[in-house]
């Protein structure tokens, strides 16, 4: 059964009676409560992951807030949507983005009840392919069934992603709710605008990440567009062929029917540094959506208007050169 999603502060109430009927659980979910996933990285890119909640400060608005539930535990259940762009645009490495998607499913769906996941293509329009499950192999067996051809229709993808598919007892606080997009940003087909599935997913809790199929240089004016919706969602884009062709030979000296790079295409030099591009970009995506410190508190909302975004800023004063990544802010109450 297919059930449309409301608003993020519109799950309290089922999460309160979650928590009432599952004695296992360590922490009741409060009415009002903002969630905030949060990646801590040095300046080198690797995962600080030995924080305790003292080490962090958390401003709603510009006020300081009281952290009210902090976990840093590694493996969080998690459902994960993702999004593979079936464009014409996708063509030139679409059998190593294909393969890198079942290495994504496989890595983050390890057949555990705690880990969700679903399929979404976008090409004209946006299509469900698979529904909410924990089974990886529902998920890779469609995979593998897919050819690419036709626009781009991403913004609907993510649209449909909060609003057209089965939930998990206990969304959004357990699991967290996650997209990963594979494509590289485009859209011409969609019938939502950025802005609106850019506030869906705020107001869903929605963490998305990108895979972008943008190859070293090439250029997507869809770039911006997914830097937007996976900066101020919390999450960020991986770029696995941004530095493939950086080995550069001078074309004036020793011109060649397939460009000047020192990697010639076709040969296995070539493949192997795709490869390995994808390799790192799939681990590094990996291990931030298991490694993330989760952070709640309660904001005194007063009379806030549902319409109104509220900024988020979360500091880590210790450690002044950490790239610290949470979302942007969130939509008080449901409309």
């Amino acid at each position: 059964m297919v059930v449309r999603t409301s608003l993020a502060l519109a799950f309290v109430a089922l999460a309160l009676a979650q928590s009432d009927n599952n004695t296992s659980r360590p922490y009741k979910v409060q009415v009002g409560e903002v969630i905030v996933p949060v990646t801590v990285t040095d300046p080198k890119g690797r995962f600080v992951s030995n924080l305790d909640a003292k080490d962090f400060r958390v401003f709603d608005q510009g006020k300081e807030q009281h952290i009210e539930f902090f976990s840093r535990d590694r493996n969080q259940p998690v459902v994960v949507g993702f999004l593979l762009d079936m464009s014409n645009d996708t063509r030139i490495h679409w059998k190593n983005y294909q393969d890198a998607a079942q290495d994504l499913v496989l890595n983050l769906l390890p057949n555990d009840k705690k880990y969700s996941g679903y399929l979404i293509t976008y090409a004209n329009e946006p299509e469900l392919q698979v529904n909410t499950t924990s089974d990886p192999e529902k998920l890779v067996e469609k995979i593998r069934k897919l050819k690419p051809g036709g626009g781009s229709s991403l913004y609907d993808a993510i649209y449909m992603a909060c609003t057209q598919r089965q939930l998990v007892q206990g969304e959004p606080y357990d699991p967290r709710r996650v997209i990963i997009v594979i494509g590289d940003g485009h859209d011409n087909s969609s019938k939502k605008s950025l802005d609106e599935v850019l506030e869906i997913a705020q107001r869903n809790l929605v963490t998305i990440y990108g895979m972008s199929t943008v190859s070293f240089g090439f250029t997507s004016e869809g770039d911006d567009y997914l830097q937007r919706l996976t900066g101020e969602t919390g999450g960020h884009v991986e770029y696995p062929l941004d530095n493939l062709y950086s080995d550069v030979d001078g074309y004036l000296s020793h011109p060649s029917d397939d460009g000047n790079y020192a990697l010639t295409v076709g040969v296995g030099a070539y493949a192997s540094e795709i490869s390995t591009g994808i390799f790192h970009a799939i681990a590094a995506l990996t291990g931030e959506i298991t490694t993330q410190y989760i952070l709640r508190y309660v904001p005194d909302l007063g009379n806030a208007n549902n319409k109104v975004f509220r900024n988020i800023k979360v500091v880590v004063p210790d450690l002044p050169t950490a790239r610290v990544r949470f979302r942007k802010g969130y939509y008080p109450y449901a409309p």
